[in-house]
């Protein structure tokens, strides 16, 4: 079992990675849960896939009937299989969405119930992809514990690699239990690559993969298309595939 997590500031192209990374991914042997941890929610819509409700959803249901439940209720296998009723499998992965954060009210109740069924959920998966919101914070709720891989997403830029590193720093603050990280820069073009391999060194980042801009990823976007349709020849498609490799995943 892996359990990967992508992270990074806001119009870098994290959930597009991420959801190429599930495209390439999905197609090996493995056993593949794709999560989608950002409020935004915008990973279904990488994938084209349609999502009905979310594990926000079950969490309020949790909150509204916790005190209406006979006293011998099984609270946590309650709450388990209404998780199981929002995971939507695929063909070749299966998908959950976390939805919008907690509201007004207090949700440590659910919370905690649902850290110990994340935690069997995903023992029944060889890999794990998570796509987080920007920033760490939201992690140290700790739903889901004991991340292999933290891959930060960043531009092609010092500033995204300063940011980076500040979400580097932020981990250390958590003491999230993250065994690896890596730095992915996207979007880059032929001329900022050699600088921006110079930077991550000046700053010690294991920059691990270079995505290159893709008019076609652009081209999806502007459309609505969904990523998961990217061709083979894609440049961002091949990167991706660099990525894996080279991560051994």
């Amino acid at each position: 079992m892996k359990v990967i997590a992508i992270t990074g500031k806001g119009g870098t192209g994290k959930t597009a990675v991420a959801g190429m990374l599930v495209k390439q991914l999905s197609k090996g042997k493995k056993t593949l849960l794709a999560i989608d941890a950002d409020p935004d929610s915008n990973l279904p819509d990488v994938l084209g896939v349609k999502v009905d409700k979310t594990i926000g959803d079950m969490r309020e249901f949790m909150l509204q009937e916790r005190d209406k439940l006979p006293p011998d209720t099984n609270k946590e296998r309650l709450l388990e299989s209404k998780v199981y009723e929002v995971l939507i499998e695929m063909p070749h992965y299966d998908l959950l969405v976390m939805g919008r954060p907690e509201g007004s009210g207090c949700y440590c109740f659910a919370n905690n119930l649902l850290r110990g069924i994340m935690d069997k959920i995903l023992k029944n998966y060889d890999l794990t992809i998570i796509d987080t919101a920007a920033g760490l914070e939201h992690l140290s709720r700790r739903i889901i514990r004991d991340m292999d891989e933290l891959l930060v997403v960043t531009d092609g830029s010092r500033r995204g690699l300063q940011t980076a590193e500040r979400i580097r720093e932020l981990a250390k603050s958590l003491d999230l239990k993250i065994k690896n990280m890596h730095v992915i820069a996207n979007k880059v073009t032929p001329e900022n690559r050699a600088r921006l391999e110079e930077y991550a060194l000046e700053l010690k980042m294991d920059l691990v993969g270079v995505v290159p801009f893709d008019e076609m990823v652009a081209n999806f976007d502007l459309e609505g298309k969904p990523l998961a349709q990217l061709p083979e020849d894609s440049r961002a498609i091949i990167a991706i595939g660099e990525i894996i490799d080279k991560m051994g995943i």
